[in-house]
Parts: structure tokens; C-alpha cells; sequence
């Protein structure tokens, strides 16, 4: 039975889109297991057998999924209890989850902004206490920006790691599902499951990590960039090898993704596009037809970046374990930015998007906090495969601070 309080605060940050029924949301047979009782909110485009599965969309009001996304049958089967499907940009398109049929979530540390997207309903979950766990999917950022936005940590797993059936698609180069959590060790708990496996939290050092500044833009507010070398200044004070190392064709590397979502896009919504473009919510309208103008030789020339950004990043993780980066370059924005949806997008955007071109894990972790009251988080990007790499980091680093411990005004009490 969920409680009247954790109802209550969900409606409060417009969290869930639909609850799952008991029988609906646990593996009877699973009476225990690595995550029994954890209470786990899924992102509303993973699918949960018997339970609407909107993706946030007009268009998909009534849809009912007929089964389980596999990773939410290894989390019932590890004796997780599903509990919710959580609140989302339409379609996963966007950066802010304004765009939601079911209107949109909101920040629990400042219900005036924004929580990130497209997994906002995920981000704002897990840091209110309305769920321990939650999945969110991630394709230019979708994870980590809520993750940053909302004080919590959260993995971009290895493209091609994690089963992605029964998880509608935005990209299939680029999209993943991946855990978000108070705690990169209950992130690393939870991905173990995922993955079948368990990473472990392995070494802790000595390791190299390079902090390459300025990373893609120079603009980087103020406090968000102490706090990352606040962050890099602690790995070294624990043993750590702290180096400045460029990331070759960053600049570019956004524009790359782009086009290469952008493309995916307009070939899964053509048909929507085509007959009732009315019922998109406009920002993923917007965003969508951005799709429709790209032409064959960018397409070529955009797959032909994305192999030399890749093979140019062999040699960075030949040289260090990890890079460490800012999750955003900017503060939480305020609900309502204004018309400029793309531009808002790009911004917010501008440090994710090029580690989704890398087809390695980046976790996303709580820092500091803004001036404006607001978390702060950066990112830790290691090789293919190299999630145990970003755990050690990441559970060494909240071994010695409390961001992660923080807890927002609009929460569940105990």
C-alpha cells in the first residue's frame, strides 16, 4: 500500500502518470532477491504489462501495455516492486518534460523550476522520496540532466548493454536505459541487475581523470565550474591523478547527435507528423520537424563524425580512466523559458550531447549547490564498458561529501 503522503507530494510535483497495481508491479515468484521491496518507478515509455505506457503523448492516452519492458521484468524477478510510471517529455523529446500530455513535473527543490528531461518524472521521483529507485531512458541526456537538476545520481550505461525492448525509441544509436538513485552504490546495485552482473565497486585508485576546460564552451556559470574543480580538487586530495587532456571534436559533437536523433525522429513520427501533427505538444512538434530538412549526404557526413569522435576518444581513455565535466552549463531554469524551446534545449544540453556521441557510460552526480539554492552536478565519463570505473570514482567521492544526502523541501517525510 503506498502511503497518503507519497501520493500526495507526487501530486504536489506532478511526478507519476499512472500508479501500478500491486499484482501488476511484483514477480510472485521473486520472494526475495538483490533489490527486494525497493520501490521502483519506471520512466511512462517503458512498458509494464497491464499499465498504460503514454510516453507522455495525446496520441498515446489509452495505450495498454501487453508486457513487460525486459528490464523492468529483471528488476521484479531481483524482488523489486514497481510502483509507478513516471512523467516525461513526450516521445522522450526534450530537456525541460514541459511537453507532457499529462502537463508537466516540476523541481522538488523549487516548484517555480524546471526538473530536467526528458526523464523529469524520474529526477523528481527518486530526490522527493516517492520512489527509492527509478529507470529513466537517456539518448542526449535525458538521465543526467534531471539527475543534475534534481540532486541525484544517475548512469547512462554503454550503448548496446542493457535490453532495450518494451522501451519506445527516440534513437537507436543512442538510446539507453538506466537507473537513477540517491547514491551511486544503490545505482550500481540496481544496474547490476540490469545488466545481469555486477560491476562491483571495484578500485577506488590511484586512477588518472582528466578535467578538460574549457569542455565544448567557455560560458560555464561561475559556480558550476568551482564546484566541478572543487570536485576534481578532492579526487586528487584522495589519490587521484587529475590531468587537463582535451576531448577531440567536442565542439562539434553536439550537432553531430542532433542530426542523427533528429533524423530518427522524423522517420518514427512521419506518419503522425503527416496526418495529425495537432495533437504533438508544440515543443516536441517543433523539435521533431527539425528532422524533416536533414538530407541524405548530412546524414552520411553526421555517421562519418560520430566514427572519428569515437575512434578519437579510443585514445583519451588509452590515456586516462575517466573525464570528468560539468552535467550543464548552466543553472536550473525557471518553468516558462520562453518560446525559444530549441535554443533552451541546445543550452542545457551543450554537456551532455557529446558524451551520448561516446559509446561508453557516463554517471551523472550531485556536486554542490548554486547560489540559488539549486543542485549542481557533473559528470563522470569512462571507456565502453567501464561502468566499475565510474562507481569506484563516484562512491569514493560520496564516501567524502553529502551531496547526495541532501534532501529538497517538497519530500517524503521518514
Amino acid at each position: 500500500m503506498r502511503s497518503a503522503d507519497i501520493v500526495s507530494v507526487a501530486e504536489q510535483l506532478n511526478t507519476v502518470i499512472s500508479w501500478v497495481p500491486e499484482q501488476s508491479g511484483v514477480d510472485p515468484d521473486a520472494a526475495s532477491g538483490p533489490l527486494s521491496e525497493l520501490r521502483i518507478g519506471v520512466k511512462d515509455n517503458i512498458e509494464v504489462g497491464g499499465v498504460r505506457s503514454t510516453c507522455g503523448s495525446e496520441y498515446f492516452a489509452d495505450r495498454v501495455a501487453s508486457a513487460d519492458a525486459a528490464c523492468v521484468t529483471a528488476l521484479k524477478q531481483a524482488g523489486a516492486v514497481i510502483t509507478s510510471t513516471l512523467n516525461l517529455a513526450e516521445f522522450a523529446v526534450g530537456v525541460t518534460s514541459q511537453n507532457s500530455a499529462s502537463g508537466g513535473p516540476v523541481n522538488p527543490w523549487d516548484p517555480t523550476r524546471v526538473p530536467g528531461g526528458s526523464s523529469g518524472g524520474s529526477g523528481v521521483a527518486v530526490a522527493a522520496g516517492v520512489v527509492d529507485v527509478s529507470l529513466g531512458t537517456d539518448t542526449g541526456g535525458s538521465i543526467r540532466l534531471p539527475a543534475a537538476c534534481c540532486g541525484v545520481t544517475g548512469l547512462r550505461p554503454s550503448v548496446g548493454v542493457l535490453d532495450m525492448t518494451g522501451i519506445f525509441p527516440v534513437s537507436a544509436d543512442f538510446d539507453t536505459v538506466g537507473p537513477l538513485a540517491r547514491s551511486a552504490a544503490q545505482v550500481r546495485e540496481t544496474f547490476a541487475v540490469l545488466a545481469g552482473s555486477d560491476p562491483g565497486p571495484g578500485s577506488a585508485g590511484p586512477m588518472r581523470v582528466a578535467v578538460p576546460w574549457p569542455f565544448v564552451t567557455d560560458e560555464v556559470d561561475p559556480a558550476i565550474r568551482d564546484a566541478v574543480l572543487g570536485t576534481a580538487d578532492l579526487l586528487h586530495r584522495l589519490g587521484h591523478t587529475i590531468v587537463d587532456m582535451p576531448v577531440p571534436l567536442a565542439d562539434t559533437a553536439q550537432d553531430v547527435v542532433y542530426t542523427l536523433i533528429y533524423a530518427d525522429l522524423a522517420k518514427t513520427h512521419a506518419e503522425r507528423l503527416r496526418d495529425e501533427p495537432s495533437r504533438f505538444q508544440p515543443a516536441t512538434r517543433e523539435r521533431i520537424r527539425l528532422g524533416l530538412s536533414i538530407s541524405d549526404e548530412q546524414l552520411v557526413g553526421a555517421l562519418r563524425r560520430r566514427d572519428e569522435f569515437r575512434s578519437a576518444l579510443l585514445d583519451v581513455f588509452a590515456t586516462v580512466d575517466a573525464v570528468l565535466t560539468p552535467a550543464m552549463p548552466v543553472d536550473v531554469p525557471l518553468l516558462g523559458g520562453g518560446d525559444a524551446v530549441v535554443e533552451q534545449a541546445r543550452r542545457m544540453g551543450q554537456l551532455t550531447y557529446p558524451w551520448s556521441l561516446h559509446d561508453g557510460p557516463t554517471l551523472a552526480l550531485p556536486v554542490g549547490v548554486h547560489p540559488s539554492g539549486m543542485p549542481i552536478g557533473a559528470q563522470l565519463t569512462a571507456a565502453h564498458g567501464a561502468e566499475a570505473t565510474l562507481f569506484a570514482l563516484a562512491e569514493q567521492y560520496q564516501e567524502h561529501t553529502d551531496w547526495h544526502r541532501r534532501r529538497p523541501p517538497v519530500r517524503v517525510d521518514g
